[in-house]
């Protein structure tokens, strides 16, 4: 099998080079790629706890704990403590934190566009599905 008929090195040569480029995007941001999951899954629901946010986000707890705290020690979260459990947080964002999502939103959308460029709008539905569906996504 040659490389690009690899599944797996296909998909590992696009993440790598998508992560990049957002990266440089986030840098402007003083963000960076770690932290993107953790703001995306926060703009689609705040107030959940940091064990939920490890699972949303596919990261260890004790990982997560330190993307938290350096979210929060750029001002971007909030952690509150749980009245009826002291050792779970749920996790909000600031305003500063809120005020980023449309701007990150449509770099990440640039970046995205960038590498869809060569597909025609009906090809990049098309591979938006059948990605979903490798990753048993429903849409």
């Amino acid at each position: 099998m040659k490389h690009y008929e690899s599944l797996g090195y296909l998909v590992s040569h696009l993440n790598v080079d998508l992560q990049n480029s957002l990266d440089e995007k986030l840098k402007r941001y003083q963000l960076d790629i770690k932290l993107w999951p953790v703001l995306f899954a926060l703009w689609q629901e705040e107030g959940i706890t940091q064990t939920e946010l490890s699972k949303r986000c596919d990261v260890a707890n004790y990982t997560m704990t330190r993307l938290l705290d350096q979210l929060q020690t750029q001002g971007l979260i909030h952690r509150h403590q749980e009245a009826d459990n002291r050792r779970a947080f749920q996790i909000f964002l600031t305003d500063i934190g809120k005020a980023l999502e449309q701007d990150l939103i449509c770099e990440a959308a640039r970046v995205n566009d960038n590498f869809l460029v060569n597909l025609s709008e009906d090809e990049q539905a098309s591979f938006i599905i059948m990605l979903n569906k490798i990753n048993r996504f429903s849409i």
